[in-house]
């Protein structure tokens, strides 16, 4: 079967048409390449009319001045191509593993939510300080688009792959600035009430486990500090501890609170391993969960309800997240412009917190 000619796509600096657009994308190429347009078009079509120095040269030039050939966007028009790829980050610090049950519960739900549309899922890493590696999947034309779980720390990387037009959809907060589509739980309201919670049965010194240089976590952070000012507590530093979301972070803060010799009777942890390590660490130190401290977690994770005591938590809606991820980045690879997507939270009060 021979390939039909492949689309190259430009971030412009002034709106012009579709047409004069593809025009100017071309001319722009040609004339830094030396060649005429149809050359070009040829070069990138990967004809063998061309022969391979010139192909390369064009290539090059194409990928140097961030074009980007859409032979993602190709594949979904001729229904060649119905993969989808599914990103987790690896950071080499905190060394979260694939195995965390969030990433096992979100990744669930995307592929169920692929299925019932009849595509497959292509689960990949990249290392977390290099997303933009996630495009390469899509400019290879090995998936017609990209979810990536998380932002990271690297907002930037991820407006840069959505100006070259690569259909990414990023599970994570909305920042301000953003040119990608997000979809996320609400974060700040997620935050609250389980500081509030906390607040109404009458614990006032509450310590705060989370990596706050995380866009979701800096989010909850808001919520935990909004629901102090409201209830008039003073914000305490020394009960802030910027864990990791892993068993051996959790286990790290547990052991700097106490260091720190500062009291506290509350736990609001960003993550239900996190909140479910501490209270183990706390057993281990001769506290009990919820009579010296009472503890509320992050995602209602299955896991969360058959923990001893059964974990108080903020639940994500996975099942939806899952739904909304997919749709968003089919949406995206058919060219569609997509509003950020902001999901509700909801607290489940369980025995970890309450007598």
């Amino acid at each position: 079967m021979s390939k039909s000619p492949v689309s190259v796509v430009a971030v412009p600096s002034n709106p012009v048409s579709a047409s004069e657009q593809k025009r100017l994308q071309m001319a722009d190429i040609a004339r830094l390449a030396g060649v005429s347009t149809s050359t070009v078009s040829r070069a990138l079509n990967k004809s063998p009319l061309i022969n391979e120095e010139t192909r390369s040269r064009i290539e090059q030039l194409a990928k140097s001045l961030n074009y980007s050939i859409n032979v993602g966007a190709q594949n979904l028009r001729l229904k060649q191509n119905r993969t989808v790829a599914v990103v987790v980050p690896f950071d080499s610090t905190s060394r979260q593993h694939l195995s965390d049950p969030f990433f096992l519960s979100i990744l669930g739900s995307i592929a169920d939510a692929l299925t019932a549309r009849g595509f497959d899922m292509l689960l990949t890493r990249v290392d977390a300080e290099e997303l933009d590696a996630a495009a390469q999947i899509f400019h290879t034309g090995r998936a017609i688009g990209v979810i990536l779980i998380g932002q990271w720390r690297h907002h930037d990387q991820l407006n840069q792959m959505a100006a070259r037009r690569v259909p990414i959809v990023v599970w994570g907060a909305q920042i301000q600035q953003q040119l990608y589509v997000t979809v996320g739980s609400d974060n700040v309201a997620g935050g609250f009430l389980a500081t509030e919670h906390l607040l109404l049965n009458q614990r006032r010194r509450i310590a705060f486990f989370g990596d706050t240089q995380l866009p979701e976590v800096a989010d909850r952070f808001q919520g935990y500090q909004k629901a102090l000012q409201q209830y008039q507590i003073p914000f305490d530093p020394t009960l802030v501890l910027p864990a990791v979301f892993t068993e051996e972070g959790g286990r790290a803060a547990v052991a700097e609170l106490l260091a720190r010799q500062t009291r506290f009777d509350g736990l609001f942890a960003c993550s239900d391993l996190l909140a479910m390590t501490a209270i183990s660490s706390f057993r281990e130190r001769g506290l009990v969960t919820p009579q010296d401290i009472a503890v509320v977690g992050y995602d209602d994770i299955e896991l969360a309800r058959y923990f001893h005591p059964p974990l108080s938590t903020v639940r994500q809606p996975l099942v939806a997240a899952g739904e909304a991820l997919v749709s968003a980045v089919l949406a995206l690879a058919e060219g569609q412009v997509l509003p950020p997507v902001l999901l509700p939270t909801e607290l489940v009060v369980r025995h970890s917190s309450v007598m």
